[in-house]
């Protein structure tokens, strides 16, 4: 039987554990021992500095860059180091990068059709749920992505990443360049999905970290500098921490 068919889920075991990951780019090395964890339901946030690492260490995560030490394991199966995003996102993990979320050149219901191909649950998508998610997609999928505004480009990366059907959404600054009211609204459709599925979330607007996170970890100069659950942090403990 392969391993596949063969895991049995743990329950009780974090979706996602990360433990002492190392890498960079290059000779460069950014992370050193990072580890934490995500749980099956629920936000884990990440924040920090400009250059902290945290982008680099989403992207070790979903194998865009190659840890050079450390473990990760996701739904109680380690991920080799060097397994491709492909493989990664058919896993059941979702990404949502800080650039270049959509593919411009594609109309709403094109970027939307590719998340259902990439990812585990693969079938017609399932548009409706997407529309019911953000529902100014619905009157927009005949337009090309690349026309939209920078917020609901926003919309369509989230969307996309959910038709993929993962188990964990992992997103890297949803609400940077967004205009206030949208930036209220996505917040509350991913305080809505935390119902659904898990998040690991990084992000600036500390408002909002506050708003959604279960637990928050603070990234410093690509070692993890605070960890601790969102009922014991408070806006004045993390300022110190994003003061350049």
């Amino acid at each position: 039987m392969s391993d596949s068919f063969a895991h049995a889920t743990d329950f009780t075991a974090p979706l996602l554990q990360v433990d002492r990951l190392c890498g960079g780019y290059g000779r460069s090395q950014v992370l050193t021992d990072v580890s934490f964890t995500v749980p099956r339901d629920g936000v884990v946030s990440i924040v920090g500095l400009n250059g902290a690492g945290k982008t680099t260490l989403l992207r070790h995560v979903m194998g865009e860059l190659r840890r050079t030490a450390g473990d990760v394991t996701f739904d109680g199966r380690p991920i080799p180091p060097g397994t491709p995003p492909s493989a990664i996102t058919r896993r059941g993990i979702a990404y949502v990068p800080q650039d270049n979320p959509v593919f411009s050149g594609l109309t709403v219901r094109e970027n939307l059709t590719l998340g259902t191909l990439a990812g585990p649950k693969r079938g017609r998508p399932d548009f409706d749920m997407a529309i019911a998610i953000f529902p100014k997609l619905g009157d927009r999928l005949d337009q090309v992505a690349g026309t939209m505004s920078g917020g609901e480009r926003k919309m369509l990366a989230i969307a996309r990443a959910l038709l993929s059907g993962p188990s964990l959404l992992v997103m890297d600054e949803p609400t940077e360049g967004v205009w206030a009211g949208v930036v209220e609204e996505i917040g509350e459709r991913l305080a809505a999905l935390t119902t659904r599925m898990a998040l690991l979330l990084v992000e600036q607007n500390l408002g909002l970290v506050l708003r959604l996170s279960d637990r928050v970890m603070v990234l410093d100069r690509g070692a993890v500098a605070f960890d601790s659950p969102r009922s014991e942090v408070s806006e004045d403990a993390l300022v110190p921490y994003l003061t350049p």
